[in-house]
């Protein structure tokens, strides 16, 4: 009886066996509960025969979801009913929401784990991360530190860094210094006080050594900090390092002076500012021993290791001039560099330079570029070091920058100083 069910489980279409009759072993259909033989006419006998049709039912299966193969009219009506009370909509085919919310909570709860295994309670303002690349205060807001990241563009012929690329990292440092410590006004790195009064901030002076270029990729890390410088300047000096080992790329210093933005002239301190700008005053210099040489106007030396190259026809651009209206200081480095002949930049790199701005340049003004090449040879190693006087002029005569820079042969360098992101 039981295989015969089970074959018509898998065999739907065929017409159900007739049971066999009783063997030996076997109890007979007729029995009752009690194993006493049934009379025909008895009510168990009828009751069984509701059982009976009741098991046939069960048995036969449905083929592909719909009715049974073997029609039962009283069965369809039962179905059709049963359907017909229950239809099928969106709500009952959803699955089961406690399984979902189960998942949840599981989610949530590691979450929360991971979370807590994290240190977020820095013991010091010097342990505070830069995540975002933002830059933040160290050494209890006397220094600001900020990373870069060397982009593709931000590299040249040499695939290393350019000077135009670590000179706007210290633009862009000194900037967010400012903000970063809350005094940053309407102007271009003026405070309150100073937008007030019309006033904004130009450099006067800069010197920066290089002690090696980054490549693409690499990570560099720029301090910066201001202080005194005289009676009516500033001074702010940067220090950038590989962020990895350490090693020192750039040390900058440089003066700066206030300009009244209407009148174009140089302006005094005004007490007001001087209040809000010496609480961060940190007198630590970058470069001790200063170049402080003066520059002369126009080097006339002749000989045999003295050559002069000029290039003339140089125009600022719109995207040259900053939100003051004046050509960004970077740019001059770039115009200086002009006139520089091209077997110096395909041999050499730029060591070290100093600038000496005496006026500004707008966006209507042409200009020519002057560089005189010194050529000195070093007897022991046979290396062959520039020293060049550089001068940027108005084509009409008064001079804009004056500069030096010294340049050593490629694949030389200097000896590495390590200096630790503390001072």
């Amino acid at each position: 009886m039981a295989g015969s069910i089970a074959a018509s489980a898998f065999l739907p279409g065929s017409p159900a066996a007739a049971p066999p009759k009783s063997v030996l072993g076997e109890r007979p259909d007729s029995l009752d509960v009690r194993g006493i033989a049934a009379k025909p006419g008895s009510s168990s006998s009828a009751a069984a025969l509701r059982a009976g049709k009741t098991r046939t039912h069960a048995a036969i299966p449905k083929v592909n979801g719909g009715s049974s193969a073997l029609a039962d009219p009283e069965h369809d009506t039962m179905s059709s009913s049963s359907s017909s009370a229950a239809p099928r909509t969106f709500y009952n085919q959803l699955p089961d929401w406690s399984m979902l919310l189960a998942a949840i909570t599981t989610i949530f709860l590691a979450a929360e784990k991971q979370w807590t295994l994290l240190d977020w309670k820095p013991k010091r303002p010097d342990m505070l991360t830069d995540t975002f690349g933002f830059g933040r205060m160290i050494h209890e807001g006397l220094m600001f530190r900020q990373n870069f990241s060397i982009r593709s563009y931000e590299i040249g012929a040499d695939r290393t860094a350019s000077i135009e690329t670590l000179m706007n990292h210290l633009q862009e440092t000194a900037l967010n210094h400012v903000k970063s410590a809350g005094l940053l006004g309407d102007g271009f790195g003026s405070t309150p006080e100073m937008s007030k009064r019309d006033l904004f901030w130009v450099v006067s002076q800069m010197q920066a050594i290089v002690e090696r270029y980054p490549c693409w990729g690499d990570t560099v890390e720029v301090d910066t900090w201001v202080g005194a410088h005289g009676k009516n300047g500033m001074r702010r000096d940067w220090h950038i390092r590989d962020s990895v080992t350490g090693h020192t790329i750039l040390k900058a210093t440089s003066k700066w002076v206030m300009m009244h933005k209407l009148t174009r002239r140089l302006a005094r301190i005004p007490d007001e500012v001087r209040t809000e700008i010496e609480p961060y005053f940190f007198e630590h210099a970058s470069i001790v021993d200063e170049d402080n040489r003066k520059l002369p106007k126009l080097p006339d030396i002749e000989g045999a290791n003295v050559a002069k190259y000029v290039r003339t026809g140089l125009t600022p651009r719109w995207a040259d001039l900053d939100i003051n209206q004046h050509v960004n200081n970077v740019k001059y480095i770039g115009w200086i560099l002009e006139s520089a002949p091209i077997s110096i930049l395909e041999k050499h790199e730029l060591a070290s330079i100093v600038l000496d701005y005496k006026r500004e340049c707008g966006r209507d003004s042409v200009l020519q570029s002057h560089t005189t090449v010194y050529t000195d040879c070093n007897k022991h190693s046979g290396q062959t070091t520039l020293h060049c006087e550089h001068l940027l002029s108005l084509e009409s005569g008064p001079t804009i920058v004056k500069a030096r820079t010294m340049w050593r042969p490629k694949g030389t360098r200097p000896q590495e100083s390590i200096i630790p992101s503390s001072l």
